[in-house]
């Protein structure tokens, strides 16, 4: 395994973090881990040496203002003498803060949750500015600096989804140890992008990588013509090496988040992070990466990560199924799209069941126009 200085800490973390947000579970049930497969994956990447494991409040719930199994499944994993091995993030979920207490509260409920007596990296969890704004009213940085004397947690961070100009503010309002942005090929310029992960990197902060697949997309959903161009510019290469090693070639990153859900795909992303994090980066490799990201800007229609921030819907509707399914339909011309909308959404999941409440947007990292983009589904589908 391959490990990087993580920013001013000086500790040597693995050049490859384990996302504890898409863990295998049993049926459809995201709430439900399965927990003989998903411990067997924790303990085979800690076993070769993987360090950094991330989590969060919600993680595995099917509804964000409760705390799911995420934390709970990985205090089980790190028994044994695994937790001395790793280091833990988790993050304070933001939108749920009405006051100071909450804060402390919150963090008291974790360390429970996961069983520790601290936590090695703490973020502001999915920063925009209506809840930038609340935390810093109910004196956040107090509390961080509390926290931090009190030995509960070593380090400060925050994760981002909102535009450059907030990034460069957060950064400078505080000094923190680290940040977390959504950053892959396709998202270069995206949010916080390569200008916000620069201007991070040029204060001393250490960058930790979410979304480097974006999901998934940029191997599920990858259109034959951008698999095409990769395969004739390095036909040995997967979808998910060309992904992470544009990542890992890149400087001011310190730790790449994959979400993995199956073993082999643990073995498959170890594999890569041992032989390939540091290897060269041609010319020819950028150019192919500049082609299959034109072609996919031009058939992708909704900028969906299938994050499940918007989730719950009130009623019921399955807006990142939905939002994938159009992507399916536009980006491959994919005839089995509708099929799978009838046939695997139930009638309240479907997107003809969106009363245009709103709600979902003002939670949507993207800012994805939702409601607009579930009428086109529905248009789409049931036509």
């Amino acid at each position: 395994m391959k490990y990087r200085i993580f920013g001013k800490t000086g500790l040597q973390i693995s050049a490859l973090g384990f996302g504890c947000m898409r863990l295998p579970i049993i049926g459809k049930d995201t709430s439900q881990i399965d927990e003989k497969k998903a411990m067997e994956m924790v303990h085979l990447a800690i076993d070769n040496g993987v360090n950094y494991f991330d989590t969060a409040y919600p993680y595995h719930t099917m509804d964000f203002s409760k705390g799911g199994s995420s934390e709970p499944f990985l205090a089980k994993a790190l028994k044994n003498g695994y937790r001395g091995n790793i280091h833990i993030a988790t993050k304070l979920p933001s939108w749920l803060i009405q006051s100071r207490k909450d804060m402390d509260r919150y963090i008291d409920e974790q360390l429970k949750r996961l069983d520790t007596g601290y936590i090695d990296f703490y973020l502001l969890h999915g920063l925009k500015r209506s809840e930038w704004d609340k935390l810093v009213r109910h004196d956040v940085f107090e509390f961080l600096d509390s926290a931090i004397r009190a030995g509960i947690i070593r380090y400060a961070g925050f994760s981002f989804h909102d535009d450059v100009t907030l990034f460069k503010e957060v950064v400078d309002a505080y000094n923190w140890t680290f940040c977390q942005i959504q950053y892959n090929y396709f998202d270069e310029h995206f949010q916080a992008g390569r200008e916000g992960l620069e201007y991070a990197a040029e204060r001393d902060l250490a960058v930790v990588i979410m979304e480097p697949l974006r999901g998934g997309s940029l191997v599920n959903n990858l259109p034959g013509e951008a698999r095409q161009i990769f395969r004739e510019t390095a036909p040995e290469r997967s979808e998910v090496e060309w992904a992470l090693r544009w990542l890992w070639n890149q400087p001011g990153i310190s730790v790449v988040l994959s979400g993995m859900t199956k073993l082999e795909q643990v073995t498959e992303n170890l594999e890569l992070a041992e032989n390939v994090s540091e290897a060269p980066w041609t010319e020819k490799d950028e150019d192919a990466i500049k082609k299959a990201r034109r072609i996919i800007n031009q058939l992708q229609r909704v900028n969906c990560t299938t994050c499940g921030y918007c989730m719950p819907c009130p009623e019921g509707v399955n807006i990142p199924r939905n939002l994938a399914l159009s992507n399916d339909h536009h980006i491959f011309n994919d005839q089995n799209a509708s099929y799978r909308y009838r046939v695997i959404l139930t009638d309240p999941e479907r997107a003809s069941s969106c009363i245009q409440c709103g709600q979902c947007e003002e939670k949507c990292p993207q800012h994805i126009p939702i409601q607009i983009e579930l009428q086109h589904v529905a248009d789409l589908f049931e036509s």
